[in-house]
């Protein structure tokens, strides 16, 4: 009887360990800060981000709890949601755009960060090094810079009796200098005319486009950053008013009217996050996961647009798109 009893007390405490592993790990999910000021809670990439928690084994609820918080384009309201962000507890950050990042940064300096959208990590001085970064934050770049020249062969490629193309700016944003001198460094090889124009502030936009119609510009050419594309709606409307063909590298412009948009995946860039905070999760520091580039691209042309431009894009750019809008 006392072998038996022993025997049994064995077999239930073996069959209950798991039990109670679960149950303390259903009991203690870890948080997850997600802070947006250009992406949305309720958009493809946040549900692309959540995919990759699932595909690193985490369900949201019992294993992870994720604490969204969107500034929904209010840069002035990041700094309260990252604190807010911190007073929750949160056990690791990830933020979308560069200023995000930098408000979290400002929050903490030992909750680890994941940045996912960020255009210039180094030169805006969120991180020291690529291969190493020092501090509580890593993540995915996103290369804006490094990738100027190449949408601006691509629409070349698209238009091939273009000449002359206004490529509009925003000086403060800390990459767009380094986007210029790539633009400026390829256009000749182009055979283009590069006009450039800026717009600080949303009241500068209509301006901006007075100074487009003067230089005759035959396409136009926005470079990416947060204010631009909280507002691509009016550079959008103003562009098909002067019936200019638009090229961005964010593909809401391709989808919304613009004529084409390149550059990384934005959903890709998000579900990729989520394998940083698996890592992060499991006890890795920041600073020994090098920052990662962008693996995947998408050419967006909007035929749409095209036609009612007049314009023909050649086929062979067309075997290229990811997808046509028609």
């Amino acid at each position: 009887m006392n072998r038996r009893t022993f025997l049994c007390g064995l077999t239930l405490g073996t069959m209950s360990a798991p039990l109670t592993a679960n149950a303390q790990r259903s009991a203690s999910p870890r948080r997850v800060g997600v802070l947006f000021v250009l992406l949305s809670p309720a958009g493809k990439e946040a549900q692309a981000f959540r995919q990759g928690l699932r595909d690193a084994g985490y369900a949201e609820g019992s294993d992870v709890l994720i604490e969204w918080r969107s500034a929904n384009g209010d840069y002035a309201r990041l700094p309260q949601l990252a604190a807010d962000l911190i007073e929750r507890k949160v056990d690791v950050i990830v933020a979308d755009t560069t200023q995000a990042t930098q408000a979290a940064q400002h929050a903490t300096s030992t909750v680890p960060i994941v940045m996912a959208i960020v255009a210039d990590p180094v030169g805006s001085g969120v991180v020291a090094n690529l291969s190493r970064p020092s501090g509580n934050v890593t993540g995915l770049s996103i290369m804006l810079a490094e990738l100027s020249a190449k949408r601006l062969q691509l629409l070349k490629e698209a238009l091939p009796s273009l000449t002359r193309v206004v490529a509009l700016w925003n000086p403060p944003t800390q990459y767009h200098a380094k986007a210029i001198e790539n633009l400026k460094a390829v256009a000749p090889s182009l055979a283009i005319e590069l006009i450039i124009v800026s717009a600080r502030t949303s009241e500068e936009i209509a301006p901006a486009f007075e100074a487009v119609n003067r230089a005759r510009a035959q396409a136009l050419y926005v470079i990416d950053c947060p204010p631009f594309f909280n507002h691509r709606a009016t550079l959008l409307r103003l562009s098909a008013k002067a019936r200019l063909p638009v090229i961005s590298g964010e593909r809401p412009y391709a989808d919304e009217g613009g004529l084409m948009s390149y550059g990384p995946s934005y959903e890709d860039q998000l579900r990729r996050s989520a394998t940083y905070v698996d890592k992060i999760l499991k006890g890795a520091k920041p600073s020994d996961l090098p920052v990662e580039q962008p693996t995947k691209f998408d050419l967006v042309v909007n035929l749409k647009t095209a036609k009612n431009l007049g314009l023909t894009i050649p086929q062979t750019l067309l075997l290229q798109a990811t997808q046509l809008i028609e």
